[in-house]
């Protein structure tokens, strides 16, 4: 490496420095939140509890449906529940798959394979693709719901028409509902004998 290559990076690194040096110390700093019984100034715009305070006190921010995404890919599925349960419920249908997510696998209550599959349902219901296809699957797999192939088919048909590329492949393994669900979680759909 030449001096003059070992210059401009010296120079690169205190440029970045310089910049990062301010931002890494607001981000470690609490903010200042002055409160009164008129409000709060500075208070949080982007937090988590915000939002979970907000929907306790009765208020719907729609951005919050965001942040039950993040809530349950970073385990806090309790919060998740609050967040996607609220959405839900004011007819925001890509919340609906998430709550029959939570139901099924019991990630923040028990496990619930019938309200799981009244998600799928409420979703299917209201034209959405992916609660088409789910609730599908949970028709064929009789999962939840009593077993309609018939019924099945038809949801998992809608879903491919619409474009879902999960349908297609459904469809074109003979609807075949294994051909869509990981190895992992078979066991919970095989047909018990007793």
């Amino acid at each position: 490496m030449t001096g003059a290559t070992l210059m401009r990076l010296a120079k690169s690194a205190a440029m970045v420095a310089a910049v990062l040096m301010p931002v890494t110390a607001w981000a470690a700093s609490e903010p200042v939140v002055e409160e009164d019984e008129f409000g709060s100034l500075n208070g949080e715009e982007l937090s988590l509890d915000l939002m979970l305070r907000k929907l306790e006190r009765g208020e719907f921010d729609p951005m919050a449906c965001m942040y039950g995404y993040w809530a349950t890919k970073s385990g806090n599925h309790a919060a998740a529940r609050k967040i996607f349960l609220a959405c839900a419920d004011r007819g925001v249908v890509a919340a609906m798959p998430w709550m029959s997510n939570l139901e099924e696998n019991g990630l923040g209550g028990p496990e619930n394979p019938q309200g799981a599959a009244a998600w799928d349902k409420r979703a299917a219901d209201m034209g959405y693709s992916i609660g088409q296809l789910n609730y599908g699957l949970d028709l064929l797999r009789g999962h939840g719901v009593a077993r309609d192939e018939t019924k099945a088919r038809q949801l998992i048909d809608r879903a491919a028409a619409q474009g879902d590329s999960a349908a297609k492949q459904l469809i074109e393994n003979g609807y075949d509902w294994r051909s869509v669900t990981p190895d992992a979680d078979e066991h919970r759909y095989e047909q018990k004998l007793y």
